[in-house]
């Protein structure tokens, strides 16, 4: 891989916005999953955080054109457990929800630590979810149609999340250049590395300057270096 490329890496890295996350409560069908997991991508957003459907499977991996990979995706198996787990974070959770109590998505302040709540294709958020928010978001609709799909409400929203966040210079804060971040670079240079080191509960090895694995001594790691 390029050193341009590795670059490109570091510079996603340091923009990375651990304080804002989506929620999806049950969404299920792969093409949401998908174009929510892509524009959070693009929003600087590592992690999405999803809830578990009543029924079927949740389809997320080979999806969004491999973005997938890029993005980690926490997958808890009720609402509550989705709240508790960002609650615990510092985070508001602010739900896509009309009610009487809701605001126009643009007047939320996105500056502060929050997870964007999504509710499931056919029924919305769950009662729960709608009731323990700490704020209800819409965005105004002028034609017959009575809501957004669920994908494109959450890149309106998250587009907004991002013009709040890039004014008040929250994309160029410093970020700490600790094991997390050395492991998410290993991570997105070397996939296939990455499959043999966990296959064989081999540590990482460290990069170069260019982002290539640095060669080991230790014999357990030729067989990736030898094909």
């Amino acid at each position: 891989m390029s050193r341009e490329r590795f670059e490109k890496f570091k510079q996603v890295l340091r923009q990375r916005q651990a304080d804002m996350t989506v929620l999806t409560d049950k969404v299920h069908k792969a093409q949401n999953i998908s174009a929510i997991l892509r524009t959070a991508e693009a929003a600087g957003i590592g992690t999405i955080h999803m809830v578990k459907p009543e029924r079927g499977h949740l389809v997320y991996h080979n999806t969004a054109g491999g973005i997938g990979r890029f993005t980690e995706q926490v997958v808890h198996d009720t609402i509550e457990q989705g709240y508790d787990h960002l609650r615990d974070q510092g985070m508001q959770l602010y739900a896509a929800h009309w009610s009487d109590r809701a605001i126009d998505y643009r007047d939320a302040d996105f500056t502060q630590p929050f997870a964007l709540v999504m509710g499931a294709e056919k029924h919305g958020l769950s009662n729960y979810a709608a009731r323990e928010a700490d704020a209800h978001l819409t965005i105004p609709i002028i034609g017959l149609v009575e809501s957004y799909n669920v994908s494109v409400a959450a890149a309106i929203i998250l587009q907004e999340a991002m013009a709040q966040r890039t004014a008040a210079g929250l994309y160029e804060r410093e970020v700490a250049i600790d094991e997390h971040y050395h492991r998410t670079l290993f991570e997105w240079m070397h996939p296939k590395m990455v499959k043999y080191c966990r296959k064989h509960k081999l540590p990482y090895l460290p990069l170069d300057e260019d982002g290539d694995i640095m060669p080991p001594e230790d014999a357990r790691y030729r067989r990736p270096f030898d094909d």
